[in-house]
């Protein structure tokens, strides 16, 4: 595993280094402050790198303001997920989830709060915790990754309660309608399924692989990325450089395109505390990480 910084390395073949780092990062999780004025994300090195979005939207912005305020090693491998309560950044890489306050991120601390395994089917078995959701309502927190199952975390006592199964593959991401105590998921198998957590069972699914103008026959039918805007659109994304946004009856809305060649994390800020952040991100194949200020249109990019 490359490490964020070799030692002793003299000042022309640090910038070469780093250069390398860039061409080849892969961003895979972000996560909004609870204040709403930060982005967290996360990348194949096991780094968090902070971005101030108050700063980058700002009507004063300057190149500079795109760049990070933070950066630290969180994980030894890829930090695949994070999600943050209304203290902590919580994050997932191979196996386990960690957790850090946001306090003392902002005052470059970083210092690990907790961490925790899920209940694997053997001890040899560490499979990618792909995606991560906060379901305030429970107090608990759902993981997925590469045992295809969602797990739920009880948040106050860090007890796993409950598995979901459906998904035949891999599960990279996970999305909450929040007028409702329903989990969207998605995976390699393509499909989008639709959870209640009332009754712990699946209710819907969007095979989105089957729709023509979704098609990716030389990349696969995985879905990468996926994020709900109210009770009834999807933005979900994989191996391709758009947004696509979707009803939940399946019918494609609209195709946003995108700076990486393929997107691997999206996230809505809608913090009620910044409402002038309120913005959508998308990150992936790419040492940027794009600002859409509407739905429809990308205004500029983060970059690392």
């Amino acid at each position: 595993m490359e490490r964020a910084v070799p030692h002793a390395v003299p000042l022309g073949q640090m910038e070469v280094f780093q250069a390398l780092q860039r061409l080849h990062m892969t961003v895979f999780s972000q996560s909004v402050s609870p204040c709403g004025k930060f982005l967290a994300a996360g990348n194949n090195y096991g780094q968090i790198v902070i971005f101030s979005l108050s700063a980058a939207l700002s009507s004063e912005a300057k190149e500079e303001s795109k760049k990070p305020v933070v950066i630290f090693q969180a994980h030894d491998g890829p930090v695949y997920s994070m999600v943050s309560t209304d203290r902590q950044l919580v994050s997932a890489g191979d196996g386990e989830v960690k957790a850090w306050l946001w306090a003392e991120i902002l005052k470059k601390g970083s210092k690990e709060l907790w961490r925790r395994q899920p209940p694997y089917r053997t001890s040899l078995e560490v499979p990618e915790i792909n995606a991560l959701l906060l379901v305030p309502k429970e107090n608990s927190l759902i993981l997925a990754g590469g045992d295809c199952q969602l797990h739920t975390m009880d948040l106050e006592t860090g007890a796993f309660t409950r598995a979901l199964r459906g998904h035949t593959d891999y599960i990279h991401c996970l999305a909450l309608r929040e007028r409702s105590p329903e989990v969207l998921s998605g995976g390699e198998d393509g499909a989008v399924r639709l959870w209640d957590l009332r009754t712990a069972k699946e209710v819907q699914t969007i095979e989105v692989y089957k729709h023509e103008e979704c098609s990716r026959p030389h990349n696969g039918r995985w879905i990468g990325c996926l994020a709900t805007d109210s009770d009834w659109m999807i933005l979900s994304a994989g191996q391709g450089p758009c947004v696509n946004q979707w009803q939940l009856s399946g019918e494609l809305k609209a195709q946003v395109p995108s700076s990486s060649p393929g997107l691997l994390s999206l996230s809505l800020n809608q913090q009620p505390a910044a409402p002038e952040c309120k913005v959508l991100t998308a990150a992936g194949n790419s040492c940027r990480v794009d600002v859409f200020t509407n739905l429809g249109y990308r205004a500029f990019s983060l970059s690392f």
